[in-house]
C-alpha cells in the first residue's frame, strides 16, 4: 500500500539555515521524508504563495533524500495566515479538488508546520474525513539531529484508554438519563436507547418515535431535549403540543401563529409554537392527528427555516429540531391519502418505537422500584413492599392477565394509589389484593380488539396482507396460549372438540405448526 503525506511548507521551521548548513538542523518536511520506516510514496506539499520559493527548495531537498518520493505542490491563496475563514476554505479547496483512494493508499496529514490556525483547520478537515488518513506530528530529536522523530495520532481513540474509557463514561452516563436513571435489563431497549444517545448528540434531523400510548415517549423527548441543552447543541426551550388537541381554525394559529385581525376574535398577534421553539426543540405528539394543510406548513418550515402566520405576508424565521410522536401507523394514513408521504419521508429518519411495558418483562422490577422513589417523593415518605405484597404484586403483573393497557401511565396510576393506602410507607398484601381486584376491573371492559392484539407480535404489513378471517382465528389463538402455561394445555382448549372425538392425537404439535405459518413461537406468547 503506498504511504502518501499531505502537509504545509512551514516558513520559519523549514527555513532551516542556507547551504550545507540546512542539513545538520531539523526541518519538519525533509525530517518526515528522511524516516526510514515511513518511506513516503507520495507527498503532497501544500504551501502559501508567500513561500513559493522556499516550497521549491525544500521539494528538491526531499528528492534528494528520498529519490523514490515524488513530491506535487499545491499552491495556496491567503492575504492573512491567521485568518480562519481564508485558510479554511483554502484548504477546503483543495481538500475537495483530490480523489481520495483509501483502498490502495494510506494517508497521513502533517500538523506541525503552519499557524495555529493552518494546524486548527487541518485537524477539522481530517476530523471530519475530508483529509483522510491519520495525523502526524513531527518533532526535534533529543540529538539535535535533521531526521527529527514523530508520532502517528489516530482520531477513533482507540488505542488511547484513559481517553475512551472517558468517552465511555460520558456515553454511559448519557443513556442512563435518556432512560431516566432506571436499570433496565431489557437488551434490546438498552441497544435502542444507546443509538438514541448517539443521534441525539450527532444529528439534528428528525426523530420519530412510535409505540402505544402511555409507552414513555412524552418522557424520552424531554430527556432528549435535556441532553442536547446539556450538550449545549440547544440554546431555546422545549415546546411540547399534543397534536390531538389542535382543532379546527385554530390548529394553524396555535403552531404557526397569526396576525392581528387575521380572523375574528385575532385582537393581536400570536407568534405561534413553532417561533417559540426557535433554537430549541418542537414535540409533537399524536402527529398523525393533524390536518393535511397544517402538515404542509410544517414541511415548508422544516425544509426551509421560515413560513407565513395565519393572515400575514410577511414570513418569519424559526431554526428548530423536531421530535414527533405518534401510536398510529403513519405508512398506512399515507397509503390513504390521510398523511402526507412528503412529510412522513422528513419526520422518518430516525425511527424508534417504543415497546410496551408487557413486552419488557425483565425490566418491570426497575420500572416498579423507579415508580416507588417517584410516589415516596410525592409523599415525603420512603414506600416499600412487605416482600409477600412485592412477589404478589409482580407475579400478577407480569402474568398473561395483566393488560397494562396504558403501559407506563397504569403502573404509575397503580403505585401511587397503593402508596397513598400504605400505613408508613409499607405497602402489605392486602393492599395488593385490592389494587388487583382493581386493576382486573378496569381492564375487564376495555379488551383489546383482534387487531390489536395481532400488533403486539406481528408487523403492519404482515396483518393488512391477512384476510380478516385469518386475523380473527390468529388473535383467538393467541388469547388461548397467553391463558395456558404450556402448548399442550392451549392445545387441549383449542382443539377440545377434535380431542373428544380422537380426530387429533398431537394437539401440542398441531398449535406449533400453525403459529409457525406466522413466524410466531409459543414462547413469543408468554
Amino acid at each position: 500500500m503506498n504511504k502518501i503525506l499531505i502537509s504545509l511548507v512551514g516558513s520559519r521551521l523549514d527555513a532551516g539555515g542556507r547551504g550545507d548548513r540546512r542539513w545538520k538542523r531539523w526541518r519538519p518536511n525533509v525530517g518526515l521524508a528522511m524516516q526510514e520506516a515511513l518511506q513516503f510514496t507520495q507527498i503532497e506539499l501544500l504551501y502559501f504563495d508567500v513561500n513559493e520559493s522556499l516550497a521549491r527548495d525544500i521539494s528538491a531537498d526531499i528528492s534528494e533524500v528520498s529519490s523514490a518520493t515524488t513530491v506535487n505542490l499545491h499552491k495556496l491563496v491567503a492575504e492573512d495566515q491567521w485568518d480562519f475563514q481564508q485558510v479554511y476554505l483554502q484548504l477546503l479547496d483543495y481538500a475537495e479538488s483530490q480523489r481520495f483512494d483509501e483502498e490502495h493508499n494510506e494517508y497521513f496529514v502533517h500538523i506541525t508546520t503552519g499557524t495555529h490556525v493552518v494546524q486548527i483547520c487541518l485537524f477539522l478537515l481530517n476530523e471530519a474525513n475530508l483529509l483522510p488518513g491519520r495525523l502526524i506530528q513531527s518533532s526535534p530529536a533529543s540529538d539535535r539531529g535533521p531526521k527529527g522523530t514523530y508520532s502517528v495520532i489516530d482520531l477513533d481513540l482507540a488505542s488511547y484508554d484513559p481517553i475512551a474509557q472517558r468517552f465511555a463514561k460520558q456515553r454511559e452516563m448519557a443513556g442512563q438519563w435518556l432512560k431516566g436513571g432506571i436499570e433496565t435489563r431489557n437488551h434490546a431497549f438498552n441497544r435502542m436507547i444507546d443509538e438514541i444517545e448517539r443521534v441525539a448528540v450527532r444529528s439534528t434531523t428528525p426523530i420519530l418515535l412510535s409505540g402505544p400510548t402511555g409507552a414513555g415517549k412524552t418522557q424520552l423527548a424531554k430527556r432528549i431535549y435535556e441532553l442536547k441543552l446539556d450538550r449545549r447543541l440547544v440554546s431555546g426551550r422545549l415546546v411540547s403540543i399534543n397534536c390531538a388537541t389542535l382543532r379546527g381554525d385554530t390548529a394553524m394559529s396555535t403552531l404557526f401563529g397569526h396576525a392581528r385581525g387575521a380572523f375574528t376574535g385575532a385582537g393581536q398577534a400570536r407568534k405561534g409554537m413553532l417561533v417559540e421553539a426557535n433554537g430549541g426543540v418542537l414535540f409533537l405528539d399524536e402527529v398523525a392527528e393533524l390536518g393535511l394543510d397544517e402538515q404542509a406548513m410544517l414541511l415548508k418550515a422544516l425544509e426551509e427555516k421560515r413560513f407565513s402566520p395565519v393572515g400575514s405576508d410577511n414570513e418569519v424565521e424559526s431554526d428548530f429540531q423536531l421530535i414527533c410522536g405518534s401510536n398510529a401507523d403513519l405508512y398506512r394514513l399515507a397509503a390513504e391519502g390521510r398523511f402526507r408521504r412528503d412529510l412522513l419521508a422528513r419526520i422518518d429518519i430516525w425511527r424508534y418505537r417504543l415497546p410496551a411495558l408487557k413486552d419488557r418483562q425483565e425490566d418491570f422490577e426497575p420500572n416498579l422500584d423507579f415508580e416507588l422513589d417517584r410516589a415516596g417523593s410525592a409523599l415525603g415518605a420512603k414506600v416499600s413492599f412487605n416482600r409477600s405484597a412485592r412477589d404478589t404484586y409482580i407475579a400478577f403483573a407480569r402474568s398473561a392477565e395483566a393488560q397494562w393497557q396504558g403501559n407506563f401511565r397504569d403502573l404509575n396510576a397503580s403505585v401511587a394509589r397503593m402508596a397513598t393506602l400504605a400505613i408508613g410507607g409499607r405497602i402489605t398484601q392486602d393492599i395488593v389484593t385490592v389494587e388487583i381486584a382493581r386493576l382486573r376491573e378496569d381492564w375487564k371492559g376495555s379488551e383489546s380488539s383482534p387487531v390489536d392484539i395481532l400488533h403486539r407480535y406481528l408487523e403492519s404489513d404482515d396483518i393488512e396482507s391477512m384476510d380478516l378471517f385469518d386475523q380473527m382465528q390468529l388473535s383467538q389463538v393467541i388469547i388461548a396460549c397467553r391463558q395456558s402455561k404450556s402448548a399442550a394445555e392451549a392445545g387441549r382448549k383449542l382443539f377440545a372438540q377434535s380431542i373428544k372425538q380422537k380426530q387429533s392425537k398431537n394437539d401440542s404439535h398441531r398449535l406449533i405448526s400453525y403459529l409457525a405459518k406466522f413466524g410466531l413461537k409459543f414462547a413469543d406468547l408468554q
